[in-house]
């Protein structure tokens, strides 16, 4: 269970279909980014589900389940933050909720358990799974021959508080397409900034399957 979160223009979907491939086996993307994932459809091999509003949890794991029939070995969901913040995710349905009356906090009860069947939906995947998050943007100023010059960086992922500890390894993209970690189970990434790639999916593999990491 791979976790990808970055701000727009960070290299996610591209990201996620590099590693998927070092995984090997077939690969199939759940795409809820207005088709983001075939602008490379010329450079990978996969199979696509497009997702458009309403971005409810039955849809996703809808999604899930045609990959499994399908016979996919990686399935990219790209993005699940939609699940929370999109038309028709969690979020929507609670301000909905909330302002048909009623106690706000309470509410909450109407929908926690959509949510919970989603995130039960992948942690229980029956293939290799990769989630795309997309992440709050700020800006910081940094140091360029003596001018203070803003920066864009990506700040915590768009999905419910806790979201990220739901992974076995969560890869937090910058701009410049390298990647830190913010959660890692393997131990092989703790520490590094590094450029995902082919290289990383097989690294992941030999992980699962109890070999050495690579030197």
């Amino acid at each position: 269970r791979l976790g990808i979160s970055g701000p727009s223009g960070s290299g996610k979907t591209f990201t996620a279909l590099l590693i998927a491939r070092g995984i090997g086996g077939s690969v199939g993307v759940v795409d809820t980014e207005n088709g983001s994932a075939s602008l490379y459809a010329d450079r990978f091999d996969f199979a696509s589900i497009e997702m458009h509003p309403p971005y409810t949890a039955d849809k996703f794991l809808a999604g899930i389940d045609a990959a499994h029939r399908a016979g996919i070995n990686v399935l990219i969901v790209d993005s699940i933050t939609h699940e929370w913040t999109g038309e028709g995710g969690v979020l929507d349905k609670k301000n909905k909720i909330d302002a048909i009356g009623g106690n706000t906090f309470t509410n909450w009860q109407k929908v926690n358990p959509d949510h919970e069947k989603f995130v039960a939906a992948l942690l229980q995947a029956p293939m290799h799974l990769i989630c795309t998050m997309r992440s709050k943007q700020d800006y910081v100023l940094e140091d360029r021959n003596g001018k203070q010059v803003p920066k864009k960086v990506g700040l915590a992922p768009i999905q419910r508080e806790g979201m990220e500890y739901e992974f076995t390894t969560v890869f937090d993209l910058a701009l410049t397409h390298d990647a830190t970690v913010s959660k890692d189970r393997t131990g092989l990434f703790d520490g590094q900034v590094f450029r995902p790639s082919e290289k990383t999916g097989r690294t992941l593999v030999e992980w699962l399957d109890g070999g050495q990491s690579p030197a």
